[in-house]
């Protein structure tokens, strides 16, 4: 196998196992896709952070977070704050069943507010930074001189699995037409979004 395709396969191999997981970002992905709302904005400002993160820990940005701690501390204070506070809304859609509704066209969200959602939720969250700018740009170093293939390659994964989890999800609408699929769901949310914001926090205690 030619070294620039196995880097750029590694690169893919790692991007997915690192994103293809329950996660704040993931789970508003979903429910906006389940929703038909703002799909493609939401969409790409995950692809293209992930892309700008990518290339950063590539470029050796991991170093320089890692020897500033005090960076990622203040940074996981907000983003546990953040991912409280949402986890708690999703809690109350989800004991408000009147609230949850799949009509395509009601109740929208403004697009400036859900591009301010996802920017947090992709942001202000440490572990973006752990993981794809400190974890993925240090094994990146291990393909010396293709780098850039391992960054196209993990730039691929990103794209292709939030596309796949925003624009795939209308698959399963049939289900979420009943507002005890929603209930289910907004209450895993809400538990998923306060055990990662308890995560961020129980390090500085």
């Amino acid at each position: 196998m030619p070294p620039t395709l196995l880097a750029a396969l590694s690169g893919l191999g790692l991007g997915l196992s690192l994103i293809v997981a329950i996660g704040a970002q993931n789970a508003f992905v979903l429910r906006q896709g389940l929703r038909r709302e703002h799909v493609g904005a939401v969409v790409a400002v995950c692809a293209v952070s992930d892309a700008v993160l990518i290339a950063a820990g590539v470029a050796g940005a991991g170093a320089v977070v890692s020897a500033h701690p005090g960076v990622l501390t203040a940074v996981r204070l907000g983003g546990a704050a953040f991912l409280a506070a949402y986890g708690l809304l999703a809690a109350r859609r989800a004991l408000r069943p009147q609230v949850l509704d799949t009509a395509e066209g009601t109740g929208r969200t403004p697009l400036r507010t859900t591009l301010a959602t996802v920017l947090a939720l992709t942001w202000l969250n440490p572990h973006v930074y752990l993981d794809t700018v400190v974890l993925l740009g240090s094994i990146a170093q291990g393909h010396p001189g293709r780098q850039g293939w391992f960054a196209a390659g993990a730039v691929l994964g990103s794209v292709a699995w939030f596309s796949a989890l925003g624009w795939g999800a209308r698959l399963l609408r049939p289900v979420f037409a009943r507002p005890g699929a929603w209930r289910v769901l907004d209450g895993t949310i809400a538990v998923v979004m306060l055990a990662l914001a308890a995560s961020l926090v129980r390090p500085l205690l």
